[in-house]
């Protein structure tokens, strides 16, 4: 099994739609970029929302368990995936890698 690290990559807010379409909610989400998680057990980290968490469990499944080149070469680093959560308002990017230490 190998220890896994979630990075915030990017935050967006497509204040147009949600002006159209939904109920003005403010802030739902917490994150930063920058924010970082450390798996060393498979289970969703505190302060990860769990709409994030159940849009990236596949892939950090896979890596976890050593799974690698997800997609066929979609990624430069075979151990990583790039995930955004299903917020179509206020979608939040992850980049998710493999980090060295085997647990």
């Amino acid at each position: 099994m190998n220890k896994i690290k979630i990075t915030v990559k990017a935050i967006s807010n497509h204040k147009k739609l949600s002006s159209q379409y939904e109920n003005y909610i403010d802030m739902p989400c917490n994150l930063k970029i920058g924010d970082v998680f450390i798996l060393d057990k498979l289970e969703k980290p505190n302060g990860l929302c769990e709409s994030a968490w159940l849009s990236m469990y596949p892939y950090v499944m896979t890596l976890f368990y050593g799974g690698e080149n997800m997609h066929e070469g979609w990624m430069k680093n075979k151990k990583s995936a790039m995930i955004s959560c299903n917020d179509g308002f206020r979608p939040v990017s992850f980049y998710i890698e493999v980090i060295d230490d085997k647990i």
